[in-house]
């Protein structure tokens, strides 16, 4: 028999998901702030930006910029994943500080368990730059040339244990060559001691190398994205030369985990006919980022290729995982 106590509390249930199905639908009703975990000036300050603007403007609430660097980006990312999961606090970010962070250092949260990915705007992609006295034309040509000479050349890493660090390190286990490490504080300090002579390769930002594809000093020869750049479609793939390597960074919203999916899907969608526009297009592809707007289950497979590759990245790096 069914009891009184059962039908109210059948109805209450049915209440609270009728409240909350309308909560989501009513998204947003008032300023949503995004957290980026990274200062400003940057591809991804830019790319969060440029959706911040287009969201506000779609949906008629402020879409605000918070820049939260700090500590590998545990900092915000911890501030993302303790916020009400309500679509009001979320986060723009390289999904490196989300997969890569928590293997080389300790964090206060767990952001497979305590964030979601939404989609991304697009894909930074980088390029492999030598300097041209080494007279390598292609990466396999390059291999080649540090095997006959091990320990002999050098690389330059704009800081550590991130991109360009552990991309090339792994890059150097997979193909049997032996490089020394000099790091730089910087990208352009990176460039510089490519330029000056200091350093035999570089492993940097498409959108910055690309707009010196002419520099007399250093020439481009592979990027590292599985597929070949749309900017730049006559520079091979670093995976046509060494089959399956991989490195990009991808840049893209994250949510707390509990957030409405009703939420998520309206953010995702938004952001997909945003990329999909061809005036961002044209824009991204001019900047050397490859346009983004993944599905879920697209996100689902990018995370799954870039947490193996940091993985391996770390450990061909020599590093102890957290």
């Amino acid at each position: 028999m069914i009891s009184r106590r059962m039908v109210l509390a059948a109805l209450a249930a049915a209440t609270l998901c009728a409240a909350s199905a309308q909560a989501a639908t009513d998204w947003p009703k008032r300023q949503v702030t995004i957290v980026v975990p990274l200062g400003a000036g940057g591809n991804t300050d830019m790319m969060a930006r440029l959706a911040a603007q287009h969201l506000a403007e779609k949906f008629g609430q402020p879409f605000v910029v918070e820049n939260k660097p700090g500590a590998g980006g545990a900092v915000a990312s911890g501030l993302v994943a303790h916020a009400a999961p309500d679509g009001y606090t979320i986060m723009f970010t390289p999904n490196s500080m989300i997969l890569l962070t928590p293997l080389v250092q300790k964090m206060n949260i767990d952001p497979d368990k305590e964030l979601k990915p939404v989609t991304n705007v697009g894909t930074g992609t980088q390029m492999i730059a030598v300097r041209r006295s080494l007279g390598v034309n292609t990466i396999g040509e390059f291999i080649a040339y540090a095997k006959a000479r091990p320990g002999k050349l050098n690389f330059a890493a704009a800081g550590t244990n991130n991109i360009s660090d552990l991309a090339p390190k792994l890059l150097f286990k997979q193909t049997g060559v032996d490089l020394v490490m000099v790091p730089s504080r910087s990208e352009p300090q990176a460039i510089t001691d490519l330029r000056s002579g200091n350093v035999d390769f570089y492993f940097g930002n498409t959108s910055v190398l690309l707009a010196q594809k002419d520099d007399p000093t250093f020439k481009l020869i592979a990027v590292g994205t599985a597929k070949r750049v749309p900017a730049a479609p006559d520079i091979p793939t670093v995976a046509e030369s060494v089959p399956g390597f991989s490195f990009a960074s991808w840049n893209g919203f994250m949510v707390p985990a509990k957030t409405p999916d009703d939420v998520v899907d309206k953010l995702r969608g938004e952001i997909t006919a945003f990329v999909k526009s061809p005036e961002m297009q044209d824009r991204l592809i001019k900047l050397g980022i490859n346009p983004g707007g993944e599905s879920k289950e697209e996100v689902a497979a990018t995370f799954v290729h870039d947490r193996k590759a940091f993985a391996d990245a770390v450990k061909a790096a020599g590093l102890s995982p957290q």
